[in-house]
């Protein structure tokens, strides 16, 4: 493990974790109220057109004023908890991944355990590295799975970007859904399966931040009308940092664990901007079919959307036991990382 300054701060290398795990069952949540691009364009100076081509994003997700992150979590958890043949009640730990908690406190996971009756679980939440804190929650589980004390561990990935969004702002209007994924993970006897490297990075540049709402800038009546408690972003700096770093981790991960990156059957990437995902689909030299795309009928769910092409390849049979794949996201920060894991 290293530890450096706008370079991978950690890593993984060798022959990864001693303890085998598996992916035994995913589940994804989608709010039922569609926006379409049409439907933008009525609010926002813009075009189909134009979104589709920035963006690859045809429609998403918004969920109902009276529900919250947590709601979403927990119909994600119930059918990865089917898929997995689990109950609330054989969970060892629940950890949710959102930058749009509930409230401030309680926890969140808390909250969805308490709506599960997983009366056992341990909660954790990942809240900082905004779309990266999916990959931050399933580095930390198959860690804890590392421990005897830890099985059966589940990890929720849900965002509401709709209540940081401004609906009047086209930068931000444009890509955000809202949404939740599932995974349980698994200790399991099968050799070599879990986690076999990692590649963690971060670089601190305020291109994508919330001002407001924190120690620094406390809630106030001026801080609520002059907009600081929406997402702001800046575009630019975004494809910048994803475009070179994303490539770069992928990379990393899979040299980390002895493998070139057209060795990997399946990569799982940020559901953001499809022209990223072929921008770095090209530069690594893979076929883009080999990673699922969601975000154009979902949008950008933040760190849900990693998990919602993972879904995709479980559901329908694409990912088999003793294929390699990758996680890899990037998000505000910047904080970006790579998990290369192999199928049990």
């Amino acid at each position: 493990m290293t530890l450096t300054q706008d370079l991978p701060v950690a890593s993984l290398q060798g022959t990864g974790l001693p303890v085998p795990f598996a992916v035994t069952g995913t589940g994804v949540h989608l709010p039922p109220a569609v926006v379409t691009n049409q439907d933008l364009t009525r609010l926002l100076d813009t075009t189909d057109e134009w979104i589709v081509d920035r963006t690859g994003i045809r429609e998403r997700r918004r969920l109902a004023p009276e529900l919250a992150t947590s709601d979403m979590a927990s119909d994600a958890a119930r059918p990865a908890l089917a898929a997995a043949g689990l109950t609330p009640a054989d969970l060892d730990a629940i950890i949710v991944a959102t930058y749009t908690w509930d409230q401030p406190l309680p926890s969140t996971a808390l909250i969805v355990k308490d709506a599960l009756g997983a009366s056992r679980a341990l909660t954790l939440d990942i809240t900082q590295a905004a779309c990266a804190n999916g990959i931050q929650a399933v580095l930390l589980a198959a860690h804890l799975l590392q421990n005897p004390a830890f099985t059966h561990i589940l990890v929720v990935a849900a965002d509401c970007a709709s209540r940081v969004t401004d609906p009047a702002d086209r930068t931000t209007g444009v890509f955000f859904g809202d949404a939740a994924a599932a995974a349980v993970l698994t200790r399991t006897g099968t050799h070599g399966s879990g986690l076999l490297s990692f590649d963690l990075g971060s670089h601190l540049d305020y291109g994508v931040q919330i001002p407001a709402g924190g120690s620094r800038l406390p809630t106030s009546d001026a801080t609520a009308s002059a907009g600081k408690h929406h997402l702001a972003m800046d575009g630019r700096a975004v494809w910048n940092t994803a475009t070179a770093r994303i490539p770069q981790s992928i990379t990393n991960a899979a040299r980390h664990a002895g493998l070139s990156p057209d060795q990997i059957q399946h990569f799982f990437l940020h559901q953001a901007n499809l022209n990223i995902l072929t921008a770095t689909m090209n530069q690594l030299g893979v076929p883009l079919d080999r990673a699922p795309i969601t975000l154009d009928r979902i949008g950008n769910t933040g760190a849900a959307g990693t998990f919602t092409a993972l879904h995709h390849a479980l559901t329908h049979g694409e990912l088999k036991p003793g294929d390699t794949y990758v996680l890899s996201a990037i998000g505000a920060g910047f904080q970006w990382g790579t998990l290369c894991l192999r199928h049990g």
